[in-house]
């Protein structure tokens, strides 16, 4: 893909979109976008400061006194036209997700996109439906847009955690003001524009894009802002945290994930571990949910070990602009060598390297591309089995008793995600009502994005998709003796 595919538009990468408008930053400031397939730098977007969050909140405090009382019948016709414009726009949002985060362009055009515009779709029909006001005896419960909500999304599912966050808190008659991933900024820019065309009005949907020290910490600490929610890293989560706690706002939190595969003595091997790995690795690992650690029964160990080497080893790794490639570069150098040195970690840990391991995909000198690793015979006392790579490294761990598994199990500071496989179902059902997470997938069942995604421990908390996360943009108010 030449970095002319994705159409960027130079006045947008200069820009803040705040109050309906495309405003200059308060400074002039830029960062720079890299594409990780090449290294090099394919835009600058203009870098905020407080100053720019002042305005953005501004205005969003000042367009939350109408949108709040704006019709339901409102609110769906904006969210359609919002949906009905990213399903026609899906190329340009596939190209530029392929651009600026390594994406593979097929796996953006049938997940990253489509999946955010599900968002967009679900609380535009549960809208019409919810109940506002509901009464207990004698009180009515109203349940109110809570206001001003400052929203920080990540790098590595960028456009379908706006929608996820910013779809539910317009829907709720929140307003919104929006700091993507300085990462990957540029899919951000092109929803802004959707919001624009969309017929959003001003102030109630406002971007800023920058760091987190300079944006991201000016948002949480605002007392204009009356909730913030992150999807980040564990540090980010605590930092925001500690930033909103002197005004006592609402934080939600989607954090890290150390998610366990638990693949019961019944299970369909041949099946499982093929999709196992296919699902540690989506998105070249980079998911908070992936299942990396797998753990199996001690005396299946080496056919595991067969069937996940089989399926790694078949990745085509390459290029994200060609419709073969099904894993594309590690977003960012950062993450790269963060990848790398936990590789090592494995290695010098006496994990056992059943397929990849350290170093660059062979013949690919350029881009940051990670080698699909698996490693088995894993102790749960070693670093790989305690700490989110987020990258294509997947870890096998046997268990002699299913006690033992459960046991492997939840011996994390996650609580994410798990994945349990088994052909005795009341068996599977079983044993995931004993796994420590917020969502339990039994034997790959498709996405359901009605089902509340958010996590136990050290993962978070809060939920997000359906109506779980639209109930965390809303208020609750006691009206007694109605």
């Amino acid at each position: 893909m030449t970095e002319h595919t994705a159409h960027l538009d130079p006045y947008l990468c200069a820009r803040f979109y705040i109050n309906g408008q495309w405003c200059l930053p308060v400074v002039d400031a830029s960062l720079p976008v890299i594409n990780p397939a090449t290294e090099t730098v394919v835009a600058h977007v203009a870098k905020g400061s407080a100053q720019d969050v002042d305005l953005a909140v501004s205005a969003a405090r000042a367009a939350f006194a109408h949108w709040s009382l704006s019709t339901i019948d409102t609110r769906v016709q904006v969210l359609t036209r919002l949906h009905e414009l990213m399903l026609a726009r899906t190329e340009a949002f596939a190209q530029v997700l392929t651009l600026e985060m390594g994406a593979a362009i097929s796996f953006a055009r049938a997940m990253q996109v489509p999946l955010a515009a599900e968002h967009i779709r679900v609380v535009r029909d549960l809208l019409p439906h919810y109940s506002f006001e509901t009464m207990e005896g004698g009180t009515a419960i109203a349940r109110e847009a809570i206001g001003v909500c400052a929203l920080i999304t990540p790098w590595n599912w960028p456009l379908y955690q706006i929608t996820a966050k910013a779809a539910a808190a317009i829907a709720a008659g929140c307003t919104v003001v929006l700091k993507p991933s300085e990462l990957s900024p540029l899919s951000a820019l092109l929803f802004a524009q959707l919001m624009h065309d969309a017929g959003v009005p001003a102030g109630v949907f406002n971007l800023v894009n920058g760091g987190g020290a300079d944006v991201g910490e000016a948002m949480a600490a605002h007392p204009d802002v009356d909730m913030i929610s992150i999807t980040g890293s564990n540090r980010a989560g605590a930092l925001v945290a500690q930033a909103a706690a002197p005004t006592f706002k609402r934080v939600t939190q989607e954090l890290g994930g150390k998610s366990p595969n638990l693949m019961l003595p019944d299970a369909d091997f041949a099946t499982a571990v093929e999709k196992g790995v296919m699902s540690a690795f989506r998105n070249v690992g980079q998911s908070c949910s992936a299942p990396t650690r797998m753990l199996v029964p001690r005396n299946r160990l080496a056919e595991v070990e067969a069937l996940a080497a089989a399926t790694a080893n078949a990745i085509v790794v390459g290029d994200p602009a060609c419709v073969d490639t099904v894993m594309g570069p590690i977003a960012n150098e950062a993450q790269f060598n963060r990848v790398q040195a936990m590789i090592d970690a494995g290695l010098n840990g006496g994990a056992k390297l059943v397929c990849g391991g350290p170093g660059r995909v062979a013949g690919m000198d350029t881009g940051f591309y990670a080698r699909p690793t698996i490693f088995s015979e894993v102790d749960a006392c070693m670093r790989i089995a305690q700490e989110e790579i987020f990258g294509p490294v997947l870890c096998i761990m046997p268990y002699d008793t299913v006690e033992q598994a459960l046991a492997l199990a939840n011996n994390t500071v996650y609580g994410l995600s798990a994945h349990v496989q088994g052909t005795d179902l009341a068996q599977v059902r079983a044993v995931a009502s004993r796994i420590r997470a917020g969502q339990v997938l039994l034997n790959y069942p498709a996405w359901n994005p009605h089902a509340p995604f958010g996590g136990y421990k050290r993962s978070g908390n809060g939920r997000e998709f359906g109506v779980f996360g639209f109930e965390e943009y809303l208020e609750t108010k006691a009206l007694i003796g109605v």
